[in-house]
């Protein structure tokens, strides 16, 4: 007897193109049943949430499949110049309403499911958030993913697969404690295993010499080979017009286990090389604390540089005779500094396995490559020890010793004869007790374009860290101004506002950005005030029974809800906001009779594994929350959160509901920012420095419509000169002195009277970030902050400026820039 499936008798009335292809509200709804029946393998009766969401993910998958074939297709046969962006981040988040959005899909699926009784935001809950970025960089490298798919720019993506990512954040008594993020435990509908596509990878070895047609030529023998392995994710663009690809490499042995040991019964043993190999691809940077850390990280970096290199030489001579044209059809990105390794793999390639003439391979190499630098601070701007290098890269460090060889010999027959310039601009660097790699310079010297990431930023990308390589090259750096994608974090993460948008702005607004600007003109009209309160309101009822959730403190939906979630470092000040908050709390209480605006504090963001002072901030954070909210006497007036393992899917929560922006950085050490970004267009204010994007958020948006405070970046050096002890700055602030004074007393910590002494004394002595020389500026911009907020309409009025002016920073905006600008490569208008 046969048992016939609901979905499949249903779905069997449907043609095969319409269950892969269709679109009404009856195809999608017979595409989920024949998914659930025959990939899932799963009855309606028996189906859970992840049943119905896998159902739902492979149907919308094989509508962007449709595309992305026609993509590739219209690509490889065209001939056109692709873009290949490498960075070990890309912090995809959930893809299912990524893809339902940019296809147009949403309602329709909504309406489909419902008339299967599934909720489809429900299924969106269930979706791992892919753990495959830390912060800002990796973000970065999502939207402009999306933002290249939606100009048509035929593009791949190219990354590390890993397993575990960056860790998954628990909170437990205020201390940060990771644990393995496991998204890929049940598998990923979005990707498609490539095992057909897989490079060996070297490691280690040794190099020799010898004559080829007369001709001196280098061969790299690996003491080490692992393999890197394919997964491809589509990433479809706006409209569904293009799909670009994703490519990620997971590391594999060469054999699984040495069976003679297994055998022998070394059981673990037997596994060793294999796990070895394969730890690769486990975990987003693991601590460099470590010598044997310190390695891994650089066996991550060559390992998916090399894999892609090689994947995109193999996809350019499939086509055409010999690399001589590279750069004619391939354009490559370094997002930041961490594959800066790929100059030199790829002169390898061109010089050793493919016979070209070095000075060729460096023209073809220089071309080729562009270079984004993402921060000024030194432990950003990576450095390899050279011993490290010449065991596990020997071939490279000769080639790296032969490049800086040329360089330098080249800038001295022009006539530089200053040592201190040729020390500077030298890729080798002596110090720190040996020699080092500047994976920054490198990086530089090998790339015909090097920008950076907002204005202020590259303004002191030549003053500071490449003076002397700007000075030696004027024209090789440029700016440009980082962008994100608006259908994700307009569309997707808050659709109540794009509605009210698409109503008064009309639908073109979906696809071109700069018709924001049309909404200033109704930022006086009350009505819209009024509609855009309450649907901020009912975001932030949305966030409250999140903090319930998770951390069991009560919020009002009226109050501010005063905004800071980023990764947890010194340089970010998280802990001048703390020390702003414990202010608050103590003029709360000394003065009740005031008219104090009721505030929720949310903070939210991780710290590195191995930072110390960063998890301290974040126990700060904790410890500060428990008093402020078990003190009765504050009667409401403050609230202080902190949300544990910040990603990409709380961040689509936390923003639409934030009423006021925290940017306050050090002035001169955020380079950009894309958290500013988001928050403004949500119609968040900034409360911030004129640091990063926020100087141009400042010229967009209006003085009137943000809170800038403390020192300028010109200033903060002239700080830095003259000496970082903060005493006296302490001693002349009574209100810091108060606060300092508590927190290092243990007033926040009684269980641990001790616990911020040398937190507290180390701001006292060596204020490195300047947090005490802005606290007064801070805590007054704060106080007009209040002042703005008891008026309504002046609020409302600013908070709709801040939408209807930062429609320049969409990411399409910025990919265009590149396209023009760096890669010389047509783009497509998204309305087209």
């Amino acid at each position: 007897m046969t048992i016939q499936q609901p979905g499949a008798a249903l779905a069997s009335t449907m043609p095969d193109d319409d269950l892969r292809s269709g679109n009404s509200v009856d195809a999608l709804r017979s595409a989920v049943l024949a998914k659930l029946a025959y990939a899932v393998g799963k009855v309606e009766a028996d189906a859970s949430d992840r049943d119905w969401f896998l159902a739902t993910a492979l149907a919308v998958r094989d509508r962007v499949v449709q595309g992305w074939q026609k993509s590739y297709h219209t690509t490889n046969t065209g001939g056109t110049k692709r873009v290949y962006y490498m960075s070990l981040e890309f912090l995809i988040g959930r893809l299912m309403f990524d893809a339902l959005t940019n296809l147009g899909l949403t309602e329709t699926m909504r309406e489909a499911l419902s008339g299967l009784g599934v909720d489809l935001d429900r299924l969106r809950e269930v979706e791992p958030d892919a753990a495959l970025g830390n912060g800002g960089l990796g973000r970065l490298a999502a939207c402009f993913m999306e933002s290249m798919a939606t100009l048509a720019v035929p593009a791949y993506g190219y990354g590390i697969r890993y397993e575990n990512g960056l860790f998954r954040q628990v909170v437990k008594d205020g201390w940060q404690q990771e644990y393995p993020e496991n998204w890929l435990s049940f598998g990923n509908p979005w990707e498609f295993a490539r095992p057909e596509i897989a490079y060996d990878i070297g490691f280690g070895g040794h190099v020799e010499t010898h004559q080829v047609d007369g001709a001196q030529r280098s061969e790299w023998f690996p003491a080490e080979t692992v393999e890197a392995v394919a997964y491809d994710t589509p990433v479809v663009g706006w409209r569904g017009h293009h799909v670009n690809t994703l490519r990620l490499w997971s590391a594999r042995a060469g054999d699984p286990l040495r069976l003679d040991a297994f055998n022998e019964g070394d059981h673990v043993g037997a596994m060793a090389d294999r796990v070895r190999a394969e730890a690769i691809s486990k975990v987003l940077y693991p601590s460099d604390a470590t010598p044997a850390g310190q390695e891994l990280r650089l066996r991550q970096e060559y390992f998916f540089a090399a894999a892609s290199l090689q994947d995109l030489v193999r996809r350019h001579l499939k086509k055409y005779p010999d690399l001589t044209n590279l750069a004619d059809q391939a354009a490559i990105q370094l997002n930041d500094t961490h594959p800066a390794i790929a100059v030199v793999e790829l002169m390898r390639l061109l010089v050793d396995l493919h016979g070209m003439a070095w000075d060729d391979a460096w023209r073809v190499t220089q071309a080729t490559f562009g270079y984004t630098n993402h921060t000024l601070l030194p432990e950003a701007l990576e450095t390899w020890p050279v011993p490290l290098m010449e065991r596990m890269l020997p071939r490279h460090m000769q080639i790296i010793y032969l490049v800086n060889a040329i360089h330098l010999d080249k800038l001295r027959a022009e006539g530089q004869t200053d040592v201190d310039v040729l020390r500077s601009v030298s890729i080798i660097a002596e110090g720190w007790g040996q020699q080092r790699v500047k994976m920054g310079t490198l990086a530089f010297i090998g790339s015909h374009r090097i920008n950076g990431v907002s204005a202020l930023h590259t303004d002191l990308m030549r003053q500071t860290v490449f003076r002397d390589l700007n000075t030696l090259y004027p024209d090789r750096i440029n700016n440009k101004t980082n962008g994100i994608t608006f259908r994700r974090w307009l569309m997707e993460a808050n659709p109540a506002l794009t509605a009210i948008l698409v109503d008064v702005l009309g639908k073109g607004v979906l696809d071109d950005p700069s018709r924001l600007e049309r909404l200033a003109d109704h930022a006086d009209d009350r009505a819209l005030q009024a509609r855009l309160k309450a649907a901020k309101r009912d975001n932030k009822a949305t966030l409250a029974k999140i903090i319930a959730a998770r951390t069991g403190v009560q919020v009002e939906p009226g109050a501010l809800f005063d905004i800071q979630i980023k990764r947890i470092h010194e340089y970010k000040r998280q802990h001048l906001n703390l020390l702003e908050t414990i202010a608050l709390y103590n003029a709360i209480r000394a003065e009740p009779w005031r008219d104090w605006a009721p505030r929720v504090k949310v903070f939210a963001g991780k710290a590195a594994a191995s930072y110390h002072t960063a998890k301290l901030i974040i126990k700060l954070a904790n410890d500060v929350a428990r008093v402020v909210n078990d003190d009765p006497t504050v009667r409401g007036k403050l609230k202080v959160v902190f949300l544990p393992n910040y990603n990409v899917s709380l961040a689509e929560r936390i923003i639409p509901a934030a009423d006021l922006s925290e940017q306050i950085s050090t002035a001169g050490m955020e380079a950009s920012g894309t958290g500013n970004m988001k928050l403004a267009l949500n119609g968040a204010l900034t409360i911030g420095t004129l640091d990063g994007a926020n100087v141009e958020i400042k010229e967009r948006v209006g003085d009137d419509n943000i809170f800038i405070f403390g020192l300028t970046a010109e200033e903060v050096a002239a700080r830095h000169r003259s000496g970082l002890s903060a005493r006296d700055t302490i001693a002349a602030s009574p209100r810091l002195a108060e606060v300092m004074e508590a927190v290092s007393s243990g007033v926040f910590s009684p269980d641990d009277t001790g616990r911020y002494r040398d937190f507290a004394n180390a701001l006292r002595d060596h204020d490195h970030f300047l947090v005490t020389a802005d606290f007064d500026a801070y805590y007054a911009a704060q106080r007009r902050v209040d002042a703005l907020w008891r008026d309504e309409a002046a609020w409302w009025r600013a908070s709709i400026m801040n939408t209807a002016r930062v429609g320049w920073f969409s990411s399409d905006r910025t990919i265009g820039e590149y396209a023009r600008d760096i890669w010389d490569v047509p783009v497509r208008t998204a309305a087209e």
